[in-house]
């Protein structure tokens, strides 16, 4: 029997702009989840009771990336005011970026950090939708606390406020390299993973170095024709065998978040995920099996993305389809700041 081939608009559906959430919950794991079990039931949940759907023996790998300030206000030489996300680094000095004033800009142009001016940056060229910039100085986390700040998303349509700097973190963040939260770990509370770990939980760590690529819109209708934008991760000895050995021993591994599990497809071998660092432009789509692991955890995406092609690809695209229909139905809050869907392979 010939797989079903996908195309973008098999993967739209009618949002409306109330669901997409602005702010986060008042309390990280007292968001709405949404559970789908390995038998298709729905079950609607907060956050917070996703320990009753953990088993002991379970492996948990989460994205220990943090979000830099990768927000910088910069001045021409003209006077004018100009915006830039650093979107992607490319070496110590070097990244691409995005800005609000494409048009108008030069290449080998100087732009001076609104809030030291003792750093620039000048253009070097453009690459694609980016423009690739070079610091004066190498953009240490010192250095981006001091003249950058935290990159909301672009669909939150409000400014960045000091709430962000811990809630568009996971309290398990280690590692400063992402441009954009793993947001499905947005819920966990340190106490929530104390109890997960006190039920037998294992919690492994991977770091995947989210881009702004993640954002990215498909334009392609014949979804073969999409590039995926390219991400490092770097997946640790120890965490790769502890997955294994869970494997073996059919016990789950559970994928917190997309970015997880992008990762875990990039390194799954002959039933094994092999340790190392690297760079993926993995894109999971349907009819793509998954391997790797048993359940996701993920927040809700938008219409046409990348994100929801993977979760219907991991999850059934007839049953995930149907569960964001009852999700819009139901007012579940969505995107980064919006509420989980916890998913359990048939």
């Amino acid at each position: 029997m010939n797989k079903r081939i996908f195309t973008l608009s098999d993967f739209d559906f009618h949002l409306p702009e109330e669901l997409i959430a602005q702010y986060p919950s008042p309390e990280r794991d007292r968001s709405r989840l949404f559970v789908i079990d390995k038998d298709g039931e729905f079950h609607h949940k907060r956050f917070c009771d996703i320990i009753e759907f953990l088993r002991e023996g379970d492996v948990m790998v989460m994205n220990n990336a943090r979000v830099i300030p990768a927000r910088v206000l910069l001045r021409r030489e003209s006077g004018g005011r100009v915006e830039f996300v650093l979107t992607q680094k490319l070496n110590e000095i070097s990244w691409l970026a995005i800005t609000n004033r494409t048009s108008r800009l030069k290449i080998g142009e100087k732009l001076i950090a609104e809030r030291d001016s003792s750093i620039f940056f000048e253009i070097e060229g453009r690459q694609e939708n980016f423009f690739r910039i070079r610091s004066s100085v190498p953009l240490s986390e010192q250095i981006l606390e001091k003249i950058g700040s935290i990159p909301l998303p672009p669909y939150i349509s409000r400014p960045e406020m000091e709430l962000d700097k811990d809630r568009y973190q996971t309290v398990y963040a280690e590692k400063s390299c992402a441009v954009a939260a793993p947001t499905a770990g947005l819920h966990f509370t340190k106490e929530l993973l104390d109890k997960c770990k006190q039920k037998g939980v294992i919690c492994v760590n991977i770091t995947l170095e989210v881009s702004w690529g993640t954002f990215s819109p498909v334009r392609c209708e014949n979804l073969s024709l999409h590039r995926m934008h390219e991400e490092r991760f770097s997946f640790p000895t120890e965490s790769a065998s502890l997955i294994n050995e869970a494997r073996a021993n059919n016990r789950r591994i559970i994928a917190i978040g997309t970015t997880s599990l992008r990762v875990l497809e990039a390194t799954y071998r002959n039933g094994k995920n092999i340790a190392r660092e690297g760079t993926t432009d993995i894109f999971i789509r349907p009819p793509y099996d998954v391997y790797s692991a048993d359940c996701l955890l993920t927040n809700f995406h938008t219409p046409r993305s990348t994100l929801l092609m993977l979760v219907c690809a991991f999850g059934g695209y007839e049953r995930i389809m149907r569960a964001y229909e009852i999700a819009v139905n139901l007012k579940y809050r969505f995107f980064s700041y919006g509420d989980a869907m916890f998913i359990e392979k048939k």
